[in-house]
């Protein structure tokens, strides 16, 4: 069975920056092209950053230039870097496969950015 682990959120001001964390256990992770997704209240899910297994990266225009997405394979872990956060950023943010699969969601991790 396949989990998934989330961490790294938190309040933060704008301009400021947090470092995201996703854990995964029980998957040949170092096969999956892995994404972060995040849903703002009243918005539908959407998929912000993917990364292949090779490490190739795609990112959502409102996020191209400040985030980063990277992963470790040796850790099955894949990390979401954010950089001059802007209070549009506030959402909760999940990884999964990209595209996403049903039992790959975690918890979440709610990132704020707030002044």
């Amino acid at each position: 069975q396949v989990q998934v682990v989330e961490s790294g959120g938190g309040l933060v001001q704008p301009g400021g920056s947090l470092r995201l964390s996703c854990a995964v256990s029980g998957s040949i992770f170092s096969l999956y092209t892995m994404g972060w997704y995040r849903q703002a209240p009243g918005k539908q899910r959407e998929l912000v950053a993917d990364i292949t297994g090779r490490s190739s990266t795609n990112y959502a225009d409102s996020v191209k230039g400040r985030f980063t997405i990277s992963r470790d394979n040796a850790k099955n872990t894949v990390y979401l870097q954010m950089n001059s956060l802007k209070p549009e950023d506030t959402a909760v943010y999940y990884c999964n496969r990209a595209p996403a699969v049903p039992g790959y969601w975690g918890q979440g991790t709610q990132v704020t950015v707030s002044s």
